[in-house]
């Protein structure tokens, strides 16, 4: 595809998405179409005559019938009641067909991976949210030259393990298999590096091949592509990333908050990057950043996915996260900025009221713009301090700034401290830090964002415990866990157990260093 018609798909896509924004359907009534499409399409399944899909999808109130019917499903409801089947290869079971492939989820937990179905109908919706991801480009005001700029993409391997009658596999690698043919010409490393099993293989030929590309946007996981880039620099001796590839203006970031890691990133570069989020999940596209005045983004509310929300509050979840069974989910038109809300989400994968374990929070109910605020099991609170994972992302990126210092990685446990308890922390950068000094300034920030916590400070929650360490211990630890790969996440939040595991696991390293 010649990059004037690349540019003009984009343009002509820009225009649709901004015809679509100022259509005559109400968000409210997007989702009703949505819905009652996927009742639709999935009324002859297994699951759906166990549950009369056609009989909600007649009623006055399809959302309400549809809620008042059909449970919340956490992942081993609805995977030993029904996806097993899907993965046995049996056809029609939660949606219509068969499931050819299954993402394995990338887990920031010690839990065995998630097998989530990755159907026809799914690659095609996340592929057009995606078209409307990049169709916004053009409101960033790049020149004309930029869309005839490559796209380097990070993430999971193509190649794909068979298992029984599917493949599994990374979500990023099932959709760089067989990328959009508008994007093939310009999908860098290509197909064939990313079919590379190995990282270390993977990443050696993307060095190696890096001085044919010219690159003019990256995605991925931020980690992951702050240490491809970084390792790309080392390997030809650069001081920046721009040294060659000049035209590297975008990046599209998602997977996990980019703000603990902007500060160190933007060390790599010459130049300021357009940064453009996204929350692309193996379960969907949930939503897209669609303009450069926020970093907050767009629900995607017509592309395969119906929606809805539960406060994330003990009224709906106990202590651990575990949703109540008197929980209240609400639908796009009852929800409230500046409140967290655990996503359920029914898609054209075959996932029904499926609690896919994120918070999320309106910044702007009007555009339905949100931000990532967490996990439903990912936040500590040992004695009520609440903490959240977006009171840590804001409390690190507040101390970074304040010392000014670059944090790459970090990740917290709750410990006992004598007869109360404490926060123990591992902080991963390149700067020499006084632990006694980053323990009070972050305890502060900490106290700042997070009223709770100040209070706990007060009573039973004693000061945070700290340890520095070499940022490399992380990326070790994901080898050492067979988590190295272009994918996966280092939890913020460690249980016991596995925190446990984490500190032997450091303690060695830093004996052997």
């Amino acid at each position: 595809m010649p990059g004037s018609e690349k540019k003009g798909i984009l343009k002509k896509g820009a225009k649709l998405v901004k015809n679509l924004d100022r259509g005559h359907f109400s968000p409210l009534s997007l989702q009703k179409r949505t819905l009652q499409q996927l009742l639709r399409q999935a009324g002859n399944t297994a699951f759906g005559k166990h549950y009369d899909f056609p009989e909600i999808n007649g009623s006055k109130d399809v959302i309400a019938a549809f809620q008042h019917t059909v449970p919340i499903h956490d992942y081993e409801k609805i995977f030993n009641e029904w996806w097993h089947h899907s993965l046995k290869g049996e056809k029609d079971i939660a949606w219509r067909g068969t499931v050819k492939y299954f993402g394995l989820s990338s887990g920031t937990t010690g839990a065995a991976s998630k097998y989530i179905p990755i159907t026809t109908d799914m690659t095609r919706a996340m592929r057009q949210t995606a078209f409307r991801l990049f169709a916004c480009l053009p409101k960033y005001g790049l020149p004309a030259s930029f869309y005839l700029k490559n796209w380097f993409m990070i993430g999971g391997s193509a190649s794909l393990r068979p298992e029984g009658n599917c493949f599994v596999g990374d979500l990023s690698g099932i959709n760089a298999k067989h990328p959009p043919i508008w994007i093939r010409p310009y999908f860098k490393p290509g197909i064939e590096i990313a079919h590379y099993k190995d990282w270390d293989q993977r990443i050696l030929a993307i060095a190696q091949n890096a001085p044919k590309w010219d690159i003019g946007i990256v995605t991925g996981i931020p980690s992951w592509v702050q240490l491809s880039l970084e390792y790309i620099i080392d390997y030809h001796k650069l001081d920046t990333i721009h040294d060659i590839w000049p035209n590297l203006s975008v990046f599209v970031t998602g997977g996990t908050a980019f703000a603990p890691y902007k500060k160190s990133f933007e060390k790599l570069l010459a130049k300021p990057l357009i940064y453009q989020d996204s929350y692309l999940a193996s379960e969907g596209f949930v939503a897209y950043q669609a303009r450069p005045e926020t970093s907050a983004m767009k629900m995607s509310l017509n592309s395969g996915i119906f929606f809805e929300f539960v406060p994330f509050n003990s009224e709906n979840f106990d202590s651990e996260g575990n949703i109540l069974p008197s929980a209240i989910a609400l639908h796009i038109d009852e929800v409230k900025e500046h409140q967290d809300y655990a996503l359920l989400m029914s898609t054209c994968a075959g996932a029904w009221r499926y609690l896919i374990g994120d918070t999320v929070r309106f910044t702007d109910v009007e555009r339905k713009e949100i931000i990532i605020t967490g996990r439903t099991k990912h936040f500590l609170s040992i004695c009520g301090e609440h903490l959240s994972i977006d009171n840590m992302n804001q409390a690190i990126r507040k101390t970074e700034e304040l010392l000014d210092i670059s944090i790459g990685e970090f990740t917290v446990s709750g410990v006992k401290s004598g007869s109360h308890f404490a926060h123990k922390w591992y902080i991963g950068s390149k700067n020499k830090i006084e632990a006694a000094h980053l323990t009070k300034i972050l305890d502060e920030q900490l106290m700042l964002v997070n009223d709770d916590y100040r209070a706990e400070r007060n009573a039973m929650l004693q000061k945070p415990q700290m340890k520095i360490i070499p940022n490399e211990l992380f990326m070790h630890w994901q080898r050492s866990i067979g988590k190295l790969n272009g994918q996966s996440k280092i939890p913020r939040v460690m249980k016991s157990d596995q925190f446990a595991e984490w500190e032997s696991f450091v303690e060695k390293e830093m004996q052997s260093s």
